[in-house]
């Protein structure tokens, strides 16, 4: 199974118009932006669809937008996680930032795993939609009543106390014109404000995979190097490959590595002196 997949798997250089074309498809979804799923809520329903019944679709929130709502959908797939025991650690606290790099490299990683459950081909009998639909209707009607419990308690208060509902917090006089104008120019410098952090976030964005990509790509030349048949033997080829294919879990990698180039020249050695 692939729960452990190495950086350098082919499962990273999946590019995001793919993973879009692959979400919008399969849960007939509309995202133009890797970062519209940090919220947690596809990936429940990618392995809501993968594993029919296994995701509870009435604790996701399609509609979350703060970061504590975002970390219960989070919750959700690490308790499915646990469930299937997927051995993938979920770093939450930087998905629900909706850095597009680090919502990419997870979402690689699910289409990876999916496809390996079910052979990348579609389940036609799940309805996504549907069981969207379905999941929020369970979810609003137990907030429903938690609401309804809460008014009553509410008003059986105010009841008690004298105070008719709602009159205690009855509106002031609304403010004047000079404050609605000086709204208005704050609201002004914050959109400016925040269009010049976007416009940096994006050139942020953009130096870090251009960097991304420079470094893949030496390390995809190390890769092929290490495969050319006249090398893919050599103990330092091998002990290359074992930390490039080591799984993103593991972090002994170089361990390894370095343990198997002591043993293969120590038995070298060894060889030497029997030959002698």
């Amino acid at each position: 199974m692939a729960s452990n997949i190495g950086m350098m798997d082919s499962a990273y250089f999946v590019g995001r118009n793919e993973i879009l074309t692959w979400i919008n498809n399969r849960l007939q979804l509309n995202l133009t932006r890797i970062e519209e799923g940090a919220s947690g809520a596809v990936q429940c329903q990618m392995m809501d669809m993968t594993y029919p019944g296994v995701v509870p679709m009435h604790k996701v929130n399609f509609d979350a937008k703060t970061e504590y709502d975002m970390i219960q959908n989070y919750k959700v797939l690490q308790d499915v996680f646990n469930k299937l025991k997927i051995e993938k650690h979920i770093e939450v606290n930087r998905l629900v930032k909706g850095r597009p790099l680090d919502n990419l490299e997870f979402l690689q990683w699910l289409k990876r795993y999916c496809d390996s459950v079910n052979g990348g081909i579609m389940n036609e009998n799940y309805n996504p939609v549907e069981r969207r639909i379905k999941g929020g209707k369970d979810r609003n009607s137990k907030g429903g009543q938690r609401t309804s419990k809460s008014l009553q308690s509410n008003n059986m208060h105010n009841s008690v106390s004298g105070d008719p509902v709602g009159l205690s917090k009855m509106p002031g006089p609304k403010q004047g014109r000079g404050s609605a104008v000086a709204g208005g120019v704050n609201s002004s410098v914050e959109i400016e404000t925040l269009s010049k952090e976007i416009t940096d976030l994006k050139l942020s964005v953009e130096h870090l995979e251009k960097e991304r990509d420079f470094y893949f790509a030496k390390l995809r030349d190390v890769e092929l190097l290490c495969q050319t048949p006249e090398l893919e033997d050599l103990p330092m080829a091998v002990a290359i490959k074992k930390i490039l294919y080591a799984a993103d879990t593991k972090e002994s990698a170089l361990e390894e590595a370095q343990e198997y180039l002591y043993e293969t020249m120590n038995n070298g050695e060894a060889e030497a002196e029997n030959e002698a």
